[in-house]
């Protein structure tokens, strides 16, 4: 390749650029862009910023084709949510002991508390399986022990947040949880 001076150039083997200074035979001196003078052999170097004539034309014809394919790979348009789908009801999984079995007699509060919460992290892995996005559990107000260790077992998981649920609808007694999707 022909180098002259103040041609742009690359080293191969190396992450230098810079311009030509001298050309002596094969051995052409560089000034790199930190400013070093150094000797390298014609074929260690490329030239860059080449002119646009040396650049390959492309016809009219496969510039359309290419114009083509851009458009059939665009991505369809995204369907329109109605408002009333947006706000789809959640799933509702109420704790009390009474609605989890037919008779609690002879269960004491720590059996009753485990089941309440075993019921619990088996409706999240259901909801985070089938890509529900909101799930509400009912869990009552009484001294808040069910509450608190519901929100000890919601806080192991990251892909959620969770919160009160609906004042209105709910009462003080549910918390809602949203599941973040992929």
């Amino acid at each position: 390749m022909n180098f002259e001076v103040n041609d742009r150039v690359e080293v191969l083997d190396d992450a230098l650029k810079g311009i030509v200074v001298q050309v002596r035979g094969e051995v052409v001196t560089i000034e790199t862009n930190e400013g070093f003078m150094l000797d390298f052999n014609e074929s260690e170097l490329v030239k860059i910023g080449e002119p646009q004539s040396r650049m390959i034309s492309m016809d009219d014809a496969s510039f359309s084709e290419i114009l083509r394919e851009k458009q059939q790979s665009k991505k369809p348009k995204s369907v329109r949510v109605k408002p009333k789908d947006r706000n789809i009801p959640a799933m509702e999984v109420d704790l009390h002991i009474e609605k989890l079995v037919n008779s609690y007699k002879g269960m004491g509060n720590y059996d009753i508390l485990n089941l309440q919460l075993d019921t619990a992290k088996r409706q999240i892995e259901f909801a985070i399986r089938k890509r529900i996005q909101k799930l509400v559990f009912i869990h009552g107000v009484g001294e808040g022990v069910l509450k608190a260790e519901l929100d000890f077992l919601l806080g192991r998981y990251d892909n959620l947040k969770f919160y009160d649920a609906d004042y209105q609808k709910y009462g003080v007694g549910a918390t809602e949880v949203y599941f973040f999707q992929n």
